[in-house]
Parts: C-alpha cells; structure tokens; sequence
C-alpha cells in the first residue's frame, strides 16, 4: 500500500465557525459531526477535523490545489464576502493574486487566524514560467 495523507486536526477557538468557512469559500460540504470534530472532507478524501478548544491556538498554514474554475469561483467567494486576500504569505500583496508556475494563487484567512491558500498548480512544476514572481490586481477584492 502507499502512504496517503488522510486527515488533520484543525485547532480553532469554533469549529462550526471555522468548519463552515472553509466549506462555504471552497465549496465543499461540512460533515456531521464525529464526537469532537467537525469535518471538511476535500475531493482526495483528505478530512480537515475542526476542533474547538479554549487555548491560544496557533496559526498554521492549509493549501489546496484546484482546478481553474474553482479557483474562479473561490477567488469570487472571497471578493463578494469581502474577505481580504494577498498573492504572497506575508501579506506584502494585499488585493492580488499570483501567477506562479504559470497557475493563480491567492492566500486568505479563516475566522481562527490560520492561513488558507488555494492554487492551480503545484509550486516548482514550472520554474522557468515567465509568470513567476507577477502578480495580478483583483477588483474589488478586500485588503
């Protein structure tokens, strides 16, 4: 058998909160709940397990790779809730997207401070793509 990566725990301070937010802007469904945990399930069957606690929860980092339409219709999510979004990690591109590997990127936050990311393609799997290091301004998106 080879090795898969099948689910996570996702620390929050509201796991419905935060469970749903992720579903909403992705476009998933929210499972029904498995004692503690509240799941996200992604098309490769990797299950995101929201957990509340009452602990200062650190802020950690969740990218999903996504077809362009998706990621059309995540980037309209996050425009029309007026969630603020950034082409890089660090915040240095608010209002934009990136084009790395010739593919779109864009980088968001959940209600628990974690850093969400959605992309088309893989980072490296084109490093001489003349997209790599631009960035694209998105009307209306939030900064």
């Amino acid at each position: 058998m080879s090795v898969e990566f099948n689910h996570t725990i996702v620390l929050t301070r509201d796991r419905e909160s935060s469970a749903h937010f992720l579903a909403g802007i992705l476009g998933l469904e929210v499972g029904e709940p498995a004692g503690p945990f509240l799941p996200v399930t992604t098309a490769n069957g990797v299950t995101l397990d929201f957990l509340t606690l009452d602990i200062e929860i650190p802020v950690q980092h969740y990218a999903f790779l996504v077809s362009e339409d998706e990621f059309d219709a995540i980037l309209g999510r996050l425009v029309d809730g007026g969630i603020p979004i950034q082409a890089d990690p660090h915040g240095r591109h608010p209002g934009r997207i990136n084009r790395n590997d010739g593919g779109r990127g864009v980088y968001f936050r959940d209600p628990a401070g974690h850093g969400l990311e959605a992309l088309t393609r893989p980072y490296g799997t084109d490093p001489d793509s003349p997209l790599n290091g631009v960035t694209e301004e998105i009307p209306g998106a939030a900064r």
